[in-house]
């Protein structure tokens, strides 16, 4: 074997040993070599030369049970870290997360609108605070940044309520370049519902099967696509689009109406502000009998628009599931899940497969995980597909039962 060939599967077996203790946990030599398909010696070698390297942990021996003694092998919290940018609408959120995906640390600027150049600033900012966040000696262990932004953030000034011109610096703004120069990190750059999908298959346990539709219900609606277990960007990196669904009608300016219009949470949040609720953290908030008027009344034309575009989606890709997440309270997902799998029964489904609706599992801060822990995967996964994940580690989660196709 040539000596290229033999390093690039050198390191092709030692991220593939990295993925399967980050899915199954702390493992021992023997349960490596098994699920890896390696042999015990050379998974002994391997295993020994990421310790030396400070990305795997031999943990404390494990005796008294079935068997003999053995020594569990973990990957090293301190092996790695990446940060993670959410721009949004209305904030910004950055984490800093270590090997195993733990949040070890955060950062959060609110703003009324995204304008380009503080936001960019903001951006800067708070990457820079969170590299000091690690310790001097352990910073070129900081595997890159990932960024989750809405794709052409600049031509939605109209949906937030500002002019025209508001958020026209986007176009010109190289958000990669820009915080590479500033931060020295390798960035990548993501949709924020494409990540937002990423992290409910990482972090999460609710995306299992090998083709979902995710929704992301944030101040803009926005999704995620799994097709054939793997996490599917497209050839121009805008799959999962689904806010610019045609839905039929017109909105407020006379403008054919998209999904966006109809399902986006902002219209909600100004409805409760002006009802004089507090909206400042959706998630946790805690619905009353004038707040659940509004929602209601909001409920009414999200459920028949997102159930609409669910069969539509279904009648192109056979998605086994649809997995809804976003910044809503609990409670109130619960209710759209549930309206949505009644209205979903009600079409016709002739020529359709059954398929399942269910609750994310991670809520707000999943575009925001997801930014932070594809560098990661990016870095030390063997494939280079993002892959629906199977096996143990998988929870139980609420589902609702499969929408079947109508006699």
């Amino acid at each position: 074997m040539r000596g290229g060939d033999s390093i690039g599967l050198r390191a092709y077996n030692e991220r593939l040993m990295i993925a399967a203790i980050r899915q199954e946990g702390a493992l021992s030599k023997a349960e490596i070599a098994r699920t890896t398909g390696l042999s015990g010696q050379a998974a002994t070698v391997i295993v020994n030369a990421l310790i030396d390297e400070g990305l795997l942990v031999e943990l404390e021996r494990v005796r008294g049970q079935v068997g003999k003694p053995y020594t569990p092998i973990a990957l090293n919290s301190q092996g790695a870290f990446s940060i993670g940018v959410k721009i949004g609408r209305r904030s910004l959120e950055a984490i800093l997360v270590d090997f195993n995906g733990n949040v070890i640390a955060s950062r959060t600027k609110r703003y009324d609108a995204p304008l380009p150049e503080p936001t960019m600033t903001a951006a800067i900012e708070v990457s820079k605070d969170l590299i000091e966040c690690v310790d001097s000696q352990l910073q070129q262990r900081i595997t890159g940044l990932g960024v989750a932004i809405p794709w052409d953030l600049h031509e939605w000034s109209d949906v937030l309520g500002l002019d025209p011109a508001a958020l026209k610096g986007w176009r010109k703004i190289n958000v990669t370049q820009q915080l590479e120069r500033s931060t020295g990190l390798a960035v990548s750059l993501f949709n924020d519902a494409t990540a937002a999908c990423a992290a409910e298959m990482i972090a999460g346990d609710r995306i299992r099967k090998r083709s979902a539709l995710y929704f992301f219900l944030g101040t803009f609606v926005g999704g995620g696509v799994v097709i054939d277990g793997r996490l599917h960007r497209g050839e121009q990196i805008n799959a999962g689009a689904i806010g610019s669904l045609p839905m039929g009608g017109k909105n407020s300016d006379g403008q054919p109406n998209q999904l966006i219009h109809l399902t986006s949470v902002i219209e909600l949040e100004r409805s409760l502000a002006s009802a004089g609720f507090d909206i400042s953290d959706m998630f946790n908030f805690s619905p009353v009998n004038d707040a659940e008027f509004v929602f209601n009344n909001w409920m009414r034309r999200t459920v028949p628009a997102l159930s609409h575009a669910i069969i539509s989606a279904t009648s192109v890709i056979d998605f086994q599931e649809v997995v809804i997440d976003g910044l809503l309270c609990p409670t109130w997902r619960q209710r759209i899940v549930n309206a949505v799998s009644k209205a979903c029964a009600k079409f016709n489904h002739a020529g359709l497969s059954p398929f399942e609706i269910a609750i994310g599992s991670i809520g707000p801060s999943a575009r925001v995980m997801g930014a932070a822990l594809m560098p990661l995967i990016q870095r030390f996964s063997p494939d280079s597909d993002l892959l629906v994940k199977t096996g143990k580690n998988l929870r139980s989660a609420e589902t609702i039962p499969a929408v079947h196709p109508s006699n």
